[in-house]
């Protein structure tokens, strides 16, 4: 029998993400690993190789099954080129993905910023099927964003609008993956909260996490979630503090486009939904323009981490002109 799948990856900051997937069975098989942060671009590239091979073979797929390969890349990315011209959580810059991909895979390879990758799996396959005009912010390692105007995906000019986790929030903030300060990911992401708390155990302030900190062993959203359950107070004032920059981003944007729906997803929001989108929502209420928020939503993504596995789905339909 003749099935067709795409194998869509979302290569993160902290973890990549492969699933063989299609719109009838969904993902009938995933491969979770590590992001090497440390890694050489050559590396990047033998190790997607290396994990879109495993993720077929763990499906039971022929070759002749697979279409296309979609990857999601946090940073700006041209998908009509294949180049990914800055990733900083990455560490990677000027490299055309989809030519050095070419030499080791036979398949069609499209690249995609990962949240808009996110954000069509969300349009299509989760809560924005009815959405309008819709931001998909994920926060996790960084902060990304990607627009949804009457119901299709935004690039901008240059393939790179919706990077709102490098608008400038604090003039000589901390400095950014970037090379700016002050950026809204250097002070409400998973990686920014961490930081300050890791600051505060310096000075000596008390928290649940102290014993779990270690060379190697990085604070994950996971363990933010159980010093919260704690009543950890340390920890629950810096995510807090994080809550209200959100909130603030979130309004400024709200006044400027009058969207319908906002969705959050990314590890820390996955982790601490229940935390921190009530508090999101109220520093929001209390800065946004009513007008503008009139009849607007803002719900967590009920997809997770397959938002943007499923988002290669659509993506394959319109560059490539497949169905799967």
């Amino acid at each position: 029998m003749n099935r067709s799948f795409i194998i869509s990856i979302d290569m993160g900051g902290t973890k990549i993400l492969s699933a063989a997937i299609n719109s009838g069975e969904g993902i009938i098989s995933r491969i979770k690993r590590n992001t090497v942060n440390s890694a050489s671009q050559n590396s990047y590239i033998k190790t997607l190789a290396s994990i879109i091979d495993e993720t077929i073979h763990l499906s039971g797929l022929n070759e002749d099954d697979v279409k296309a390969v979609c990857i999601g890349i946090p940073g700006s990315v041209n998908p009509y080129t294949g180049s990914i011209s800055v990733a900083p959580n990455l560490g990677i810059r000027n490299l055309n993905l989809v030519d050095k991909l070419g030499k080791y895979i036979s398949y069609p390879v499209i690249l995609e910023n990962d949240v808009n990758l996110g954000a069509l799996g969300i349009r299509h396959f989760g809560v924005g099927r009815s959405a309008r005009d819709m931001l998909v912010v994920f926060i996790g390692t960084g902060i990304g964003g990607a627009l949804i105007f009457d119901g299709k995906l935004f690039r901008g000019a240059n393939y790179a609008a919706g990077e709102i986790g490098h608008m400038r929030v604090m003039d000589g903030g901390p400095l950014c993956g970037c090379g700016k300060r002050g950026c809204f990911e250097t002070l409400a992401s998973r990686s920014a909260i961490v930081k300050n708390i890791l600051k505060d155990l310096k000075s000596g302030k008390k928290s649940s996490l102290r014993k779990m900190i270690g060379p190697g062993r990085p604070v994950k959203s996971r363990a933010l979630a159980a010093a919260v359950d704690k009543g950890d107070k340390l920890v629950i004032n810096r995510l807090n503090e994080a809550c209200e920059t959100i909130g603030y981003v979130l309004s400024d944007i709200t006044n400027l486009l009058n969207l319908d729906l906002i969705v959050l997803g990314g590890g820390l929001i996955e982790a601490l939904d229940h935390f921190m989108i009530p508090r999101i929502k109220e520093t929001f209420r209390e800065n946004v323009l009513k007008p503008s928020a009139k009849g607007l939503k803002m719900v967590s993504t009920k997809l997770g981490d397959d938002a943007a596995l499923y988002g290669g789905i659509p993506l394959a339909e319109e560059f490539l002109g497949i169905s799967v």
